[in-house]
């Protein structure tokens, strides 16, 4: 992938954004689009709210549809009317709205504050930055959550998940192919390291297929992320995929009869990129610069159970904002919770992600 400098309008925005003061003089309404629940309201108190106070000539107005953030964006393109001034996303889609010319092309340290040290935002950053157009703030997993109280014992392993005879009752999986291919292909005895090249393969996609076959008729589908964490509560399902920061917000926040099955999880990246022809490009560049400083990095990780991706923001998180516990134990990269995990693979499903929505589409319909 080609390495390109955004040059039109940072360097000015650099300079503007020291204080926050520049966006006063008139209102701006800044659409920011999430996903909604847990992770929405981290930003909000995290970095919403505080820049908002700081600069009270912006408002921020949350909309949360970004699970279906690349098919509206390019709805948008195509009309010619962009009303989104940031799109939170994963790295994989990134990649596909990057390559398509959906977003701009950045560079992150003409864009972002260094670490406090000095080090480039680049640096701090690291082995997270996976596109020319992405600015990566979190590391997170999806993972699996189980009603505690509607299971015989405690899963313990990811094929537990399709072992309806030892743990009956209805599974939740997220309404796509990304993920569930993996654990299907890992619970039928192929090797984590092997995953990847065997979906490149028609067989090891049919061989994946056949395994959630084995659980489609007892799967509720889920497509936003409050929904898994509400299905485990109302006891609609007794296992269900999640992200893991939803899955915290349930068990600690709320207290639900929920646990973790953190076998296999598998990480991602998410971050913030710029539409082309975004409304308020400067106001809301300056609020991406505020949202992904060190200091604003970690106290997301007072709220939710997302790793932050700045080295120097690990030092920083510490407990949470009102339930007083620690978040290290809770996030997806401690030890405890990462003896066996899967990198998902951004640019193998960037490159196969449209074959396979319809592969799957074809099947559920079937």
């Amino acid at each position: 992938m080609k390495k390109s400098i955004l040059k039109h309008g940072i360097l000015s925005v650099s300079a503007l954004v020291l204080a926050g003061s520049f966006v006063t003089a008139q209102a701006q309404e800044l659409v920011v689009v999430s996903w909604g629940g847990a992770y929405s309201k981290s930003q909000q108190l995290a970095y919403h709210e505080p820049f908002m106070a700081e600069n009270p000539g912006i408002t921020i107005i949350n909309d949360d549809s970004a699970s279906e953030g690349v098919a509206k964006l390019r709805a948008q393109a195509e009309v010619g009317n962009v009303t989104w001034s940031l799109l939170d996303a994963i790295a994989a889609d990134t990649i596909t709205m990057c390559d398509e010319g959906l977003v701009e092309e950045v560079d992150i340290d003409e864009i972002l504050n260094p670490a406090p040290d000095g080090t480039p935002a680049s640096v701090d950053m690291g082995e997270f930055l996976t596109s020319d157009c992405h600015i990566p703030n979190i590391v997170y997993s999806t993972t699996w959550g189980y009603r505690t109280d509607m299971v015989p014992t405690p899963p313990t392993q990811i094929s537990d998940v399709f072992d309806m005879d030892s743990f009956p009752g209805k599974r939740g999986m997220e309404k796509k192919p990304i993920n569930n291919l993996e654990w299907a292909l890992i619970s039928d005895g192929v090797s984590p390291d092997d995953v990847y090249d065997v979906l490149d393969t028609p067989e090891g996609v049919a061989q994946a297929f056949a395994k959630l076959d084995t659980i489609k008729a007892e799967t509720v589908w889920w497509t936003r992320g409050a929904q898994p964490p509400q299905m485990l509560a109302d006891g609609e399902v007794v296992m269900s995929s999640a992200y893991n920061g939803r899955l915290f917000s349930a068990i600690e926040e709320e207290g639900q009869p929920i646990g973790m099955l953190w076998d296999w999880q598998v990480f991602d990246i998410d971050g913030w990129v710029i539409p082309k022809g975004a409304p308020h490009r400067e106001q809301a560049l300056a609020l991406l610069r505020y949202a992904s400083d060190t200091q604003r990095l970690a106290d997301q990780a007072k709220y939710i159970s997302y790793g932050p991706v700045r080295k120097s923001s690990a030092a920083l998180v510490s407990t949470h904002a009102t339930l007083g516990i620690e978040m290290a134990p809770h996030m997806p990269t401690d030890p405890a919770n990462s003896k066996t995990t899967l990198l998902f693979n951004i640019e193998w499903w960037a490159d196969n992600q449209d074959d396979l929505n319809e592969q799957f589409n074809s099947w559920l319909a079937q």
